[in-house]
């Protein structure tokens, strides 16, 4: 029998009872409700599992962890990392000293006068890394430094060009023959605050070309062309000084071997008839393409160096000197107190620290030495 609701109804039998008439219809919609509710229970948790296992279980990208600022330009953050995985990627990423290759370029007639001091102070923060370029043998010196550490090169004893030349050109050959990530160039007449150049290179990526120094002029020099037919047609570019102090990545170097490598440096200077250090920025700027990152923590004898303040925040400093001439015509030096770090230093006089380099590091590394004085004057 059909209801009033379109339903079917069963009718009751007369010889029996009466029971209650279900309707099919609502009992099947209340099951199907039922089901939709155990079905989306179970997707929420079916969703939430896949993500903790993702999270868990993803690989780990350095595009996701490199940071934007601290540090090196590419060094890794420990954000989203868990203490010991910081610490792991951080010390596979992180230049030692031993990355560093220090070059020092002196003559003999300065092996007992400024090398003296060097050996003294800066020398000794870092033995292993030193190498010294000099013109001629010395066997006490060259015990003195240990094997290696003192490479007498053929080139001449005079302060031309040419020799300059051939010195960097020993330098170079001596870093490319290693497996370090930096080569760093100084003068016989410079102070190195060692700890702070390792920060201060830990702050560019290893893996690109940098060319980091400072230069003593105010604008970029110009030269003629002499690679183009128009005697007219000038080139300009920066160069580190040489008396400041200059570093080379080693991917800058290893691009730079076929211009530089073997004789082909002095063949640059020559050519151009240019000084090591505008030679190397010459080589660097034009035939590379690299420009001159500019670090002010570098100083030379070019510059005031009574203005030089925070000594313990910059990398190398300098001096003046003077050379006068006996009447034997023998050649004598004697230090200027015109041109020298002042910043507050009373730790020695000006008589027995002329080039106020044992006054610096007492001043910053008083603790690695027995001979500073107890009190300052």
């Amino acid at each position: 029998m059909e209801g009033r609701d379109g339903g079917y109804l069963v009718a009751a039998d007369t010889n029996k009872p009466p029971i209650m008439v279900l309707n099919i219809g609502f009992r099947t919609r209340q099951s199907l409700h039922k089901t939709i509710q155990y079905s989306s229970g179970f997707f929420v948790l079916l969703v939430a599992f896949i993500c903790i296992i993702t999270l868990f279980t993803r690989p780990t990208t350095p595009g996701a962890l490199r940071g934007s600022g601290g540090g090196r330009g590419g060094q890794w953050s420990a954000a989203g990392l868990d203490g010991r995985q910081a610490e792991r990627l951080h010390s596979e990423d992180q230049l030692e000293l031993d990355d560093i290759f220090i070059s020092v370029k002196t003559t003999s007639k300065f092996h007992g006068t400024r090398l003296s001091v060097i050996l003294e102070t800066w020398f000794n923060l870092a033995k292993n890394q030193i190498t010294f370029f000099t013109d001629q043998e010395d066997p006490e010196l060259d015990e003195r430094l240990g094997e290696g550490k003192l490479v007498p090169t053929p080139c001449p004893v005079d302060h031309s060009r040419h020799a300059l030349a051939c010195k960097m050109q020993h330098e170079i050959n001596a870093f490319l023959a290693t497996d370090k990530k930096w080569f760093c160039h100084f003068d016989d007449d410079q102070y190195v605050n060692v700890p702070r150049l390792l920060t201060k290179l830990r702050e560019f990526p290893v893996s690109m070309a940098w060319y980091l120094g400072k230069p003593s002029i105010p604008d970029q020099l110009q030269i003629q062309d002499k690679e183009s037919g128009d005697t007219q047609k000038r080139i300009k570019f920066w160069f580190g000084t040489g008396g400041a102090g200059f570093c080379l990545s080693r991917p800058l170097t290893d691009q730079l071997a076929r211009h530089a490598s073997g004789r082909r440096f002095i063949s640059v200077s020559e050519k151009l008839r240019l000084p090591d250090d505008v030679t190397m920025g010459y080589i660097v700027s034009i035939l590379a393409g690299v420009e001159l990152k500019r670090v002010e923590e570098f100083h030379s004898h070019l510059e005031p160096l009574h203005l030089v303040k925070d000594l313990h925040n910059q990398i190398s400093f300098s001096y003046s000197e003077t050379t006068t001439t006996s009447s034997s015509g023998a050649a004598s030096y004697r230090y200027s107190n015109s041109n020298i770090v002042e910043a507050g230093l009373t730790e020695f006089s000006l008589s027995d620290d002329p080039t106020r380099f044992k006054s610096i590091h007492c001043r910053l590394f008083r603790e690695t030495v027995t001979w500073c004085p107890q009190k300052i004057r």
